[in-house]
């Protein structure tokens, strides 16, 4: 598994870059291994607002459907539309061209709940 030491991750297996005041949060490779083959991203819509925790877009594999939640609050400002064509990006680069959305986030200090790499490895590998 690959846990990039410069993003942050939740609980609910996303992980984020922060870029000022703008997050990208895709799901973590644990995550994207844990699902299977993803076949469908259902995408937030550019311009919503989000709140931390709360569901905003869907993931689906061939095993399930699941949920993804915003690990921060704020405007989504971009959605990765390559992810129409091409959902299988999230199993093959899921830090790099398999990102999901982009928040420009209404509250940075929410970034301080999120877990760094060392401690999100630790969640994963100790079930």
């Amino acid at each position: 598994m690959n846990y990039p030491e410069q993003l942050k991750y939740s609980a609910e297996h996303e992980w984020v870059a922060v870029d000022g005041t703008r997050a990208r949060i895709g799901i973590t490779d644990y995550a994207q291994d844990a699902l299977g083959d993803v076949v469908f991203v259902n995408l937030p819509a550019a311009g919503s607002q989000v709140a931390s925790a709360a569901a905003i877009a869907e993931v689906e594999s061939t095993k399930s459907v699941s949920d993804i939640y915003a690990p921060v609050s704020g405007q989504v400002v971009e959605v990765n539309g390559a992810l129409d064509d091409a959902p299988e990006k999230v199993n093959s680069d899921p830090y790099g061209d398999g990102w999901i959305f982009v928040v420009e986030m209404s509250d940075p200090s929410e970034l301080d709940a999120l877990m760094d790499a060392a401690a999100y490895r630790r969640m994963v590998e100790d079930g």
